[in-house]
């Protein structure tokens, strides 16, 4: 897996009048987790989407230091990129094993090869069962499952997960860690928002949490008190 570090300066965002951010300095490295913490409304999408390129900020500008991924990006290959999962995933419509799939097509031109890692990945999920049914008879929480399993399909080396454990039971959460443990083992870099801490927060090791237009950040996080399972910083 490719290896990219972010570093961000004068970063900034504003709506009409309104200042949303101002981040002077923003830096993200190979194997960090990062929890983003804040209200409602100050940013945190918005943040994840620049960093994704999604979203152009009104000044500064993100560099992606890996001149090699960009290289690959630009032939087409969509492995080693920056990935931003979504509170509530886009499908396509088609079945499931073709919604994790989509991304591959570019990566790996070999179909049985192709198959053999989407059915994996789906296995992880616990969904190999459905890979054949339509996207539609899926849950809510069985579609963040589904988006999971498409991300960590393509290894990214940075993924954004905006909100992505929101509304999930416990075992839908713990299938999450399982493959952001094993992104982070491959090099991987996560940025996690979530209302509640619990075991996918529980990864991050820094925070950042945007309040009056700043990012102020925490390091070296500490998991207290978890024989309780209260996940604590401190």
């Amino acid at each position: 897996m490719t290896q990219i570090s972010i570093q961000a300066h004068d970063l900034s965002m504003r709506f009409k009048d309104r200042l949303l951010f101002h981040i002077p300095q923003l830096s993200l490295g190979p194997q960090e987790a990062i929890y983003l913490t804040g209200d409602n409304g100050v940013g945190k999408t918005t943040l994840l989407k620049i960093l994704s390129g999604l979203q152009k900020p009104t000044t500064g500008r993100v560099n992606l230091q890996n001149q090699s991924w960009l290289s690959r990006l630009f032939r087409g290959e969509s492995k080693g990129g920056v990935i931003y999962m979504h509170q509530t995933p886009y499908m396509f419509d088609g079945s499931v094993f073709d919604n994790v799939c989509y991304g591959l097509k570019f990566a790996i031109k070999d179909r049985r090869t192709r198959r053999s890692e989407v059915i994996n990945a789906l296995r992880m999920v616990g969904l190999e069962t459905l890979a054949d049914e339509h996207i539609s008879v899926l849950s809510g929480g069985e579609r963040q499952r589904v988006a999971m399993a498409r991300a960590w399909v393509l290894k990214p080396s940075v993924l954004l997960m905006d909100e992505s454990s929101a509304s999930l039971d416990c075992e839908s959460i713990e299938r999450q860690v399982h493959l952001t443990e094993d992104l982070l083992e491959r090099g991987s870099s996560l940025v996690i928002t979530s209302h509640q801490q619990n075991a996918l927060t529980a990864l991050c090791r820094r925070q950042w949490t945007i309040t009056n237009a700043k990012l102020i950040e925490r390091a070296d996080l500490q998991l207290v008190n978890e024989d309780n399972n209260n996940y604590a910083y401190g």
